[in-house]
Formats: C-alpha cells, sequence, structure tokens
C-alpha cells in the first residue's frame, strides 16, 4: 500500500515583494535628495532667467543685506575675510577641490548695495581662491 504524498511547491508571493522593494526605492529617492548640502545661510537670493545650481564648490561665502559676512555661516569682519578663505582653502585637501583648486559660491541678498558685494569680491580675488560663482534663483 502506497501512501501519496501531497506535493507542496514553494511559492515567491511577488506582490509583498514588489512592495518592499518599491518602498526602499522611494526611501532612497528621499534621501538623496536630502543629502544636498547647502552651506550658505537663507538669503533673498536676486532672480536670473540662466541660474544653474552649482555644487562643485568647497567654500560658501553669504553676505547679508545688513552687511554681514559668513564664511560656512561662520561670521567673518571683512578685513580677516581673505585670511580667513586661505586658512579654509589650506584645510581642505585636493579631494574636495575642484579641478586641483579651491572654488567659492557667493549667496549675496539682493538687497546687498554694490560697493559691499564689491568690496567682498576683491577680499576673495585677494586669497588664492579663482573659482567664484555667483549664486541666484532661477526666475
Amino acid at each position: 500500500m502506497q501512501l501519496r504524498r501531497s506535493r507542496k511547491t514553494t511559492r515567491v508571493e511577488m506582490l509583498p515583494l514588489m512592495d518592499v522593494v518599491f518602498l526602499l526605492l522611494v526611501f532612497f529617492i528621499y534621501s538623496m535628495m536630502f543629502m544636498v548640502v547647502q552651506r550658505g545661510l537663507a538669503v533673498s537670493l536676486p532672480a536670473s532667467s540662466t541660474a544653474v545650481s552649482e555644487n562643485k564648490a568647497v567654500i560658501a561665502l553669504t553676505v547679508t543685506d545688513d552687511g554681514g559676512i559668513y564664511v560656512d555661516k561662520e561670521q567673518v569682519h571683512l578685513e580677516q575675510l581673505t585670511e580667513t578663505l586661505n586658512m579654509r582653502i589650506a584645510y581642505h585637501s585636493e579631494e574636495n577641490t575642484v579641478d586641483g583648486e579651491t572654488g567659492v559660491q557667493i549667496f549675496a541678498d539682493e538687497n546687498v548695495r554694490y560697493n559691499d558685494l564689491y568690496q567682498v569680491l576683491d577680499a576673495v580675488k585677494l586669497s588664492k581662491i579663482r573659482k567664484i560663482s555667483l549664486q541666484a534663483r532661477q526666475k
């Protein structure tokens, strides 16, 4: 007498697997969106129809409408700006630079006086920085 064994086959349910994969995909997409580092302070940037997001520079320099100058969210006086930038250049290694040179992003409020911005640009040029990027928001 032979007993019949019921042979059960294992099945992989695809719907729960697809749900898990979809949730992981959404998680990684959102986490990548929040990984963009914005080191400048929140200022009202001027609008430009040709503005493009630049994420290659290493040093963020912010000029507020009241004349405050911040290097990576640390307040600096205009007289000390060149020295501070030179110290930041020495601190950053070759791996963190763009094409072997350290760059700077300048976030200037749209209400900054031209003279104040020009003095900041002059201090930046006195340092060893040659890659300068003025930031703007898109129209």
